[in-house]
């Protein structure tokens, strides 16, 4: 072989090489694509698989968030008036920050209060909390605050609210689910779709994010031929 011939030879293939990768990936499942409201902010998030809208929902906004998180609490009514107005699920996930002294209680007594009571009692708590958090600095202002919550609502406060440790649990795999996505701060929104998902980092953003997705899911819908008769 001629030295022309081994250098077109080795051309050849690598141009083989090179686009191997690309016919390949029509095989691979399809990547989630990473953006943020605004362009440019954000985290850079490890195992994406879980975000994803419940079941039947085409577009759902995914929240991971700490009760002792002063973000938080301002993003706490608007994320649920956004979810209300657009009339789409809230993926809810606990994330405690461990420097935080009294969030993880306070987030056992909410999984009680949505287990044991309602859903929408626990919401309820967890709203409370949040407007009641510049006054609870300790476990034991945390109690005293879940106690007076518990009167206000006619319940009876459980001497132990957490006796198996299901509730404890259950907060620590919405952390370790964070761990794994690897959040750093609080609060994460994620407004996601089947396909796609936008990290919202100013919450000013999430109605023009809930939009533009509702968009996009609209355009991809297939569109139904009329049936003659």
């Amino acid at each position: 072989m001629t030295e022309m011939s081994r250098l077109r030879s080795m051309g050849v293939a690598a141009v083989v090489a090179m686009t191997l990768p690309f016919a390949a990936a029509p095989l691979m499942a399809p990547l989630m694509a990473q953006r943020a409201a605004p362009p440019g902010t954000g985290e850079t998030f490890k195992d994406t698989s879980m975000l994803k809208p419940p079941a039947g929902a085409k577009i759902a906004i995914y929240e991971l968030e700490d009760l002792e998180c002063p973000a938080c609490a301002h993003a706490f009514p608007i994320v649920h008036a956004a979810a209300a107005h657009y009339n789409i699920p809230i993926v809810r996930k606990d994330f405690p920050l461990q420097q935080h002294v009294w969030s993880f209680d306070a987030a056992v007594w909410a999984r009680y209060l949505q287990d044991k009571v309602s859903p929408k009692t626990g919401d309820e708590y967890r709203g409370a909390v949040f407007a009641a958090q510049t006054g609870i600095a300790s476990k034991d202002d945390m109690l005293n605050f879940t106690r007076r919550f518990f009167q206000t609502h006619g319940l009876q406060l459980p001497f132990v609210p957490d006796p198996t440790g299901q509730f404890k649990k259950e907060v620590e795999a919405d952390r370790t689910l964070g761990e794994r996505l690897g959040v750093q701060y609080t609060p994460a929104i994620i407004v996601c779709t089947q396909h796609e998902w936008v990290h919202v980092t100013d919450i000013s953003l999430l109605y023009q994010t809930i939009d533009e997705l509702e968009a996009k899911v609209a355009a991809e819908a297939p569109v139904r031929k009329p049936v003659h008769h």
